[in-house]
């Protein structure tokens, strides 16, 4: 296969920046339907989404505003009680997404966020949320993905009142705007092997980093939280491999990576902007590889099963 010059997931990456602004934008439509503080929610999607919805339920609980819990579409626990349940699917067709919805009409509000309305979620869900001008050609989820957790933050903002100064929004605005500009190192698309690791609200972000070179490029990946780094993970670090932070990282982590050869990378900008650096260093690998990044191996753009393999 030959290498692509420039992938349509490419550009999708760029335009994060203007996604997550217009995101801000079209919020005061949309705020109804989201969670409001207090209610206990339940947030579920698949893959991408999932992740997603790991972060936006540290964030939210993390924030007071409620018990919030995340899970895969498929794992969701009968029987528990819940005031909401948020579904997030870009394609709007994910069987285990809309099996949930259909198990649980009637008994708890819910609201799904899609970026296409012409799907089955549409009718599925109580309230939908159509962030139509986030959707991706690509197989693999970019500027959808954090195109949602940046309209739950900012909801999340103004459930909490005006912020003091900037609001952390726009400085995640600003800080991908730099993580499109500053150059990737060379040596990291050489890297044999890649760590991911996260606290809080970024370990859903350090799951969505390692799915992402998994997806697109192929390459060996891994995440964990933080603190659980040294609890056996870190017995792979070597030369050549490579450790990634979101956030704040462990006192002394820094020195146990540098201890045994591994390569450390951690910014002090928002964990969602440095997500995009990923994203580009995925494609770089891909490309490097003769890889197509906008159509990954064994992977399409929606899990859609039949009934028998429900």
């Amino acid at each position: 296969m030959s290498t692509p010059t420039s992938s349509r997931t490419s550009a999708e990456i760029a335009s994060q920046p203007d996604c997550w602004r217009q995101a801000a934008d079209v919020l005061p439509e949309h705020s109804t339907a989201l969670p409001r503080r207090g209610e206990r929610v339940a947030v579920v999607g698949c893959g991408t989404s999932w992740f997603m919805a790991q972060a936006y339920a540290a964030l939210r609980e993390g924030g007071g505003q409620g018990e919030t819990d995340a899970f895969a579409a498929s794992e969701f626990p009968q029987g528990r009680d819940y005031d909401r349940i948020l579904a997030i699917s870009r394609s709007g067709t994910t069987t285990e997404v809309l099996a949930l919805l259909d198990r649980t009409r009637g008994a708890v509000p819910t609201v799904a966020i899609t970026a296409d309305p012409a799907t089955p979620v549409m009718t599925a869900a109580d309230s939908v949320v159509v962030l139509d001008f986030a959707d991706e050609d690509s197989v693999v989820q970019t500027r959808f993905a954090t195109t949602v957790l940046a309209l739950l933050r900012a909801h999340l903002e103004a459930e909490c009142g005006p912020p003091a100064g900037v609001s952390p929004l726009a400085v995640a605005v600003r800080d991908a705007e730099w993580a499109l500009d500053e150059p990737l190192a060379p040596e990291w698309p050489r890297a044999e092997q890649f760590t991911f690791l996260g606290c809080d609200w970024t370990y859903g972000l350090a799951l969505e980093a390692a799915l992402k070179m998994r997806e697109a490029a192929g390459a060996w990946t891994e995440a964990y939280p933080a603190m659980e780094y040294r609890h056996g993970p870190i017995s792979i670090a070597a030369p050549g491999r490579v450790v990634w932070g979101f956030g704040r990282l462990p006192t002394g982590l820094a020195k146990d990576v540098a201890a045994v050869g591994g390569t450390l990378i951690a910014q002090d900008r928002d964990p969602l902007a440095e997500l995009i650096r990923v994203q580009r260093l995925a494609v770089a690998i891909a490309e490097s590889r003769g890889l197509d990044p906008d159509r990954p191996r064994n992977l399409t753009r929606s899990v859609v099963l039949e009934d028998r393999d429900v």
